[in-house]
């Protein structure tokens, strides 16, 4: 992609580094003429307990910016400013929501690249893939567990986050006439909103049921509130250290760590310092000493068995949704995925709010 700019013609750059007050009013004041702009986040959620927005990328006409909501700026007059724009965003939901929680900047319009790629029917609809289809370019790879929090902020690493946000423009132009062409704008125009809804809802974790990572399932009394006490210990100590838990302890080492407290033996892990080893161990011990009546109690199995009506209908639906991705040439997934088909079977009023408009239409319903 060497020499490549948006276009294929336009020499690539870093883009415009946004770290003062003044650049920052510069860009809002730039951004002002503009009805569509292009936007990307980083975070830095595999390197501290709570993940924050470190880098947004903005690519708006011919013009590239990287802001660091690191630096000491103030952001709201540019969360103002986009919150008028349309948004063109490649998989919306997790830049809405870091936008959302590091902004307070809540969304009007969005154009989502993986959407509207799905929607005219293209199968790999990855960034670097679609760039690759519509511009012929490569673009170069970059490493998923980069630190984005990290000052300065190497060139290499700029250059692949502004590659984020450098071609989704013409990208969007480019997809935005398939759609056209094959009529489903409106389709693409409610899929839109649906995405914006589905990210201003607030993802409430249940602390009773939190700690069940996967294989905890067949722990039951004791065990189970060994699992649990470890867990909340792991929360603990990452918190205090901000780091994610897996850096303290792996899930898979918390299950082996519970069977082995369980058996009457202690388990080693030489990386947990004297200190924390000692609470590690503790946290067991006080969960081993629980009345039965303070164990977790067995998880509620979710739903009720589906009748044989259900299941007919839920197969009926699926034939239905292959037929018609067939005929529209599209991903069954995207007119409906199973879950969604066995809960309309279960209770047919549910489509009206578990489908769109246009997946209804498609899928008859």
């Amino acid at each position: 992609m060497s020499g490549s700019g948006r276009h294929g013609g336009r020499p690539s750059s870093d883009g415009e580094l946004i770290s003062s007050d003044r650049q920052v009013a510069n860009l809002v004041e730039k951004l002002r003429g503009y009805d569509r702009i292009a936007v990307d986040t980083e975070a830095d959620s595999l390197h501290c307990y709570r993940e924050k927005l470190c880098l947004l990328q903005i690519s708006a006409g011919e013009d590239d910016y990287i802001v660091d909501p690191l630096a000491d700026v103030d952001l709201a007059a540019l969360a103002t400013r986009l919150a008028q724009k349309e948004l063109v965003l490649h998989g919306a939901d997790f830049d809405l929501r870091m936008l959302r929680r590091g902004l307070n900047l809540t969304a009007t319009r969005v154009f989502d690249t993986v959407i509207a790629a799905r929607l005219v029917g293209i199968r790999e609809f990855s960034l670097a893939a679609l760039v690759e289809r519509f511009f012929g370019l490569k673009l170069p790879k970059g490493s998923q567990k980069a630190n984005w929090a990290r000052r300065p902020l190497p060139a290499r690493m700029a250059q692949y986050a502004m590659n984020d946000t450098r071609y989704l423009l013409p990208l969007a132009e480019k997809l935005e006439a398939e759609l056209e062409e094959r009529g489903r704008m409106e389709w693409f125009r409610q899929s839109c909103e649906r995405a914006i809804e589905q990210a201003a809802v607030k993802r409430a974790r249940d602390p009773d049921e939190v700690w069940r990572i996967r294989g905890a399932g067949a722990l039951r009394g004791q065990a189970a509130a060994v699992l649990r006490a470890l867990w909340q210990w792991r929360e603990q100590e990452a918190e205090a250290a901000d780091r994610p838990p897996f850096h303290i302890l792996r899930n898979e080492q918390l299950l082996h760590a519970t069977q082995r407290f369980v058996a009457g033996e202690t388990p080693e892990y030489r990386h947990l310092s004297p200190r924390r080893r000692q609470t590690f161990v503790e946290a067991a011990q006080g969960a081993l000493q629980l009345p039965a009546a303070e164990w977790p109690a067995p998880p509620l199995r979710s739903g009720t068995r589906p009748t044989n009506e259900a299941l007919r209908r839920s197969e009926e639906l699926r034939a239905r949704r292959d037929r018609a991705a067939h005929e529209l040439k599209v991903e069954p997934t995207l007119l409906a995925p199973r879950a969604t088909l066995d809960a309309i079977a279960a209770e047919e009023s549910r489509a009206a709010t578990l489908l769109l408009p246009w997946q209804r239409a498609a899928l008859g319903i």
